[in-house]
C-alpha cells in the first residue's frame, strides 16, 4: 500500500496519526510530533569510550532533519520518546551550538523529554543543563508516550525497528493491536528487525510501515 511522500496515515487507539517519511510521528488533532531514539552525542561516546571514530556530524544533521518536520508542521508540542541523548555525559556536553539550536526550535511550544535506558537523568528544566522543556518518565494516557513498550496501547522507541526487503534495512513504524514503535530518528542509530523476539512478543500481527521518500507498508 502506498500512501505517497506526504506520511503514511494510520489509525491507533481510535486515534488518527500520519508517520512521516523521516521517522517522526504526527498527531494533527492535538498539533503533537513524537520523535523517538535521538541519540545525541553518540560520536561523543564512541569516542570517550575508545570506540570507533565516527565524524562528529550527527548532531546537527540530526537537529537539522527535526527542524524540517518542525517547519513544516509547526507543533504545539514536541515528545522526545526517550534516548534523547547517547549518555548523561553526552547530554552535559552538547554544546552551546546544539544548545542554541533546541532553545530556538522549543521556542513556544511545550517540549518534554521523556527518559530513556540511555539517558535517565532529567533532561530539563534549564536550570540543570540549559536545556528547553521539561522531563517526565512518561506521559499518561490512551496513548501512554513512553521510551519501552509496556502495557498498552503505548507509543513508544527503544527498539530501533527496521524491516528487511530488497536486500537492504528500512527504518519503519511497528504498528500493532497496543502498541506503535517509532523507528530511530538519530543519525547514527542502527536497528532492530521486525522480525525478532522483542517484536513478536509485543505484535504478534501488525504492519511495518516503512520511512521512504513514498512511504509503505508490509504485514509483520
Amino acid at each position: 500500500m502506498d500512501e505517497g511522500a506526504a506520511g503514511y496515515p494510520l489509525r491507533f487507539a481510535g486515534l488518527d496519526f500520519v508517520a512521516r517519511p523521516s521517522g517522526a510521528l504526527w498527531w494533527p488533532a492535538r498539533r503533537v510530533l513524537a520523535v523517538a531514539d535521538l541519540h545525541l552525542g553518540r560520536s561523543q561516546r564512541y569516542a570517550r569510550r575508545g570506540g570507533a571514530l565516527l565524524p562528529p556530524y550527527e548532531v546537527a544533521d540530526t537537529l537539522d532533519r527535526l527542524a524540517a518536520e518542525i517547519d513544516a508542521l509547526d507543533p504545539a508540542r514536541v515528545i522526545s520518546l526517550g534516548d534523547g541523548f547517547d549518555d548523561g555525559p553526552a547530554m552535559r556536553e552538547i554544546g552551546n551550538e546544539a544548545r542554541d539550536r533546541l532553545d530556538r526550535l522549543a521556542q513556544g511550544r511545550d517540549w518534554i523529554w521523556i527518559a530513556g535506558n540511555h539517558d535517565p537523568e532529567p533532561a530539563a528544566p534549564l536550570s540543570a543543563h540549559s536545556l528547553p522543556g521539561r522531563s517526565m518518565a512518561e506521559i499518561p494516557g490512551t496513548p501512554t508516550f513512553r521510551h519501552i513498550a509496556a502495557s498498552g496501547p503505548d507509543i513508544s522507541g527503544h527498539l530501533h525497528p527496521v524491516v528487511r526487503l530488497a536486500g537492504r534495512n528500512w527504518r519503519c513504524f511497528a504498528l500493532g493491536a497496543g502498541h506503535l514503535i517509532l523507528p530511530a530518528f538519530g543519525t547514527y542509530t542502527g536497528g532492530l528487525a521486525v522480525t525478532a523476539r522483542p517484536f513478536r512478543a509485543l505484535m504478534p500481527q501488525g504492519l511495518a510501515i516503512c520511512c521512504a521518500g513514498r512511504m509503505f507498508a508490509v504485514p509483520i
